[in-house]
């Protein structure tokens, strides 16, 4: 089953003042609890439109199955933290509601923290959502917009997307989108003093800072100016030690770079990329918005001829005495492509 794309042509001031839709909430269509951490900066200026095929249905209890299937499939199959969305739109114009209006989606990468994802299901393959769907659909923007959800000026890009989302599954080519990073100077970096890095890197090395997590880009940004300050300051490093961090708010912070050597792993500052995510997980793992940028981040870096495509990824706790990445983060990675223990 494959999701098409779908564009919505919909101008913010040429809707009507529709009410507020009726939208079906997660515990009416039987929703397991909703376990996603990232959270959007409201108003967003993005909403990002799906049509999911496959998902046919026209009875509302047949309709509630399919989320029902689907949000099995999202978390258990995917990895992810719940339905790839923000709100589903049935063919019978019913609105259900996804992770809602305050969490980031899974739907779109390098969108995700930026947009509200909606999608379409219930049409007979072949056929566009139905006049009653597009009327909801159009109903749950102009809400979201007098609700400050989103911007009036918002923009919805034309995205070429495909994925599988249910069975019978298929392998999916990588997306070749690098994720935002969010650059030293967004953070008020001190200047570097590191020697230029070897590129393209052969190895990737993901590491946990050990310290407090972040789930919120001004905490997040907070967070790498302090660790830049120790590592500077109390380890007498030439710079922050990692090339890039990772936020629980999705975020990529830049720390030395592409260019520059980091300071993360005697042997393999030079030749690795090193990686860490913002916080202490030998407990528990990381959301699904920050596995995804950095898996998105990897992806770049063979994309962009940093990394070298038959790179090797291992975790810190493989190439140095530590416990970094921490047991929950390494019993993912060791699931990732290209791992070496």
């Amino acid at each position: 089953v494959m999701l098409l794309p779908w564009l919505l042509v919909f101008s913010a001031l040429g809707l009507g003042a529709g009410g507020a839709p009726t939208i079906v909430s997660r515990k009416e269509w039987g929703s397991r609890s909703l376990t996603c951490s990232g959270r959007l900066s409201l108003p967003v200026p993005y909403v990002l439109t799906e049509q999911l095929v496959g998902m046919e249905c026209q009875e509302q209890n047949d309709c509630r199955q399919n989320l029902r299937d689907l949000q099995a499939h999202s978390v258990y199959t995917k990895g992810w933290c719940d339905v790839a969305y923000n709100f589903l739109v049935g063919d019978d114009g019913s609105v259900y509601e996804g992770v809602g209006w305050d969490m980031q989606g899974t739907h779109t990468q390098g969108y995700n923290n930026v947009s509200l994802g909606l999608a379409f299901f219930g049409a007979k393959q072949g056929s566009t959502p139905s006049p009653a769907a597009l009327l909801a659909a159009e109903d749950l923007i102009f809400y979201a917009i007098r609700k400050r959800h989103l911007s009036p000026r918002y923009i919805q890009p034309l995205l070429l997307k495909e994925e599988v989302c249910l069975t019978p599954q298929q392998p999916v080519m990588p997306r070749k989108a690098c994720p935002v990073i969010i650059t030293r100077s967004a953070w008020d970096a001190r200047e570097t003093h590191c020697p230029k890095m070897n590129l393209p890197a052969k190895y990737v090395i993901i590491i946990h800072t050990a310290g407090a997590t972040c789930n919120e880009s001004m905490d997040c940004l907070i967070r790498v100016r302090d660790t830049q300050s120790y590592h500077m300051d109390r380890l007498d490093f030439c710079d922050i030690g990692y090339h890039f961090l990772v936020g629980q708010d999705g975020g990529v912070y830049e720390g030395v770079g592409w260019h520059r050597q980091g300071s993360h792993t005697y042997g393999y500052n030079d030749i690795g990329l090193g990686i860490a995510f913002m916080g202490n997980f030998v407990e528990k793992a990381p959301n699904a918005a920050a596995l995804e940028a950095a898996q998105t981040l990897i992806q770049c870096a063979v994309d962009k001829g940093y990394l070298t495509p038959n790179y090797i990824l291992v975790g810190h706790s493989d190439v140095s005495n530590i416990l970094s990445p921490g047991k929950a983060l390494y019993n993912i990675i060791s699931t990732w492509p290209h791992f070496r223990q």
